[in-house]
């Protein structure tokens, strides 16, 4: 794929002309607190962010690694996006954007659902009745809800669900 392509793909606008040809660099002050240590990376006390504060600890977010074994409706593109827009609800994320690709000629798709808390993503093999997902959100968003969302919609005989606690002990 061309660079050119890739970024389309990615929906940046090749005619745009950019005004700086530097990146913006944001700084998140940190709030002092007995229960938190204040970041080498920031410079003030005040801090805005998403992370997470659950059980004492303290993270960016929560990465759910979810293997669909023995499912169906793997190839059917409608499907999967309808329910991949029905997990960002019931997380509680904000959709960004869609984007699927359906495979010939096994009929795989693979695809992500950028969301402002971070993504979903799915890569799925219907000869092997086997799909992969990673859902990866921050702040208030509930990533687990979507696992009910995707049992329901793909019938698996098996879901395993591993979890991820993304940043923790360096947030």
């Amino acid at each position: 794929m061309s660079e050119s392509n890739a970024l389309f793909q990615l929906g940046i606008d090749l005619n745009s002309v950019s005004s700086s040809t530097q990146a913006e660099v944001l700084e998140f002050p940190i709030a002092q607190s007995k229960d938190v240590k204040a970041s080498p990376h920031t410079s003030s006390d005040e801090r805005t962010d998403f992370f997470i504060e659950r059980d004492g600890k303290r993270f960016a977010g929560t990465h759910l690694i979810i293997d669909l074994i023995g499912a169906s409706r793997l190839d059917d593109l409608a499907h999967i996006e309808a329910t991949l827009r029905r997990c960002v609800e019931v997380s509680k994320a904000t959709l960004l954007h869609i984007h699927l690709h359906h495979f010939t000629p096994n009929g795989g798709v693979s695809g992500v659902a950028v969301l402002s808390e971070s993504h979903i993503s799915i890569h799925s093999w219907p000869e092997a009745d086997y799909a992969a997902l990673d859902v990866f959100m921050c702040g208030e968003a509930e990533p687990h809800n979507a696992i009910e969302v995707l049992r329901e919609a793909f019938a698996p005989s098996d879901i395993r669900v591993g979890e991820h606690l993304r940043g923790e002990d360096m947030v």
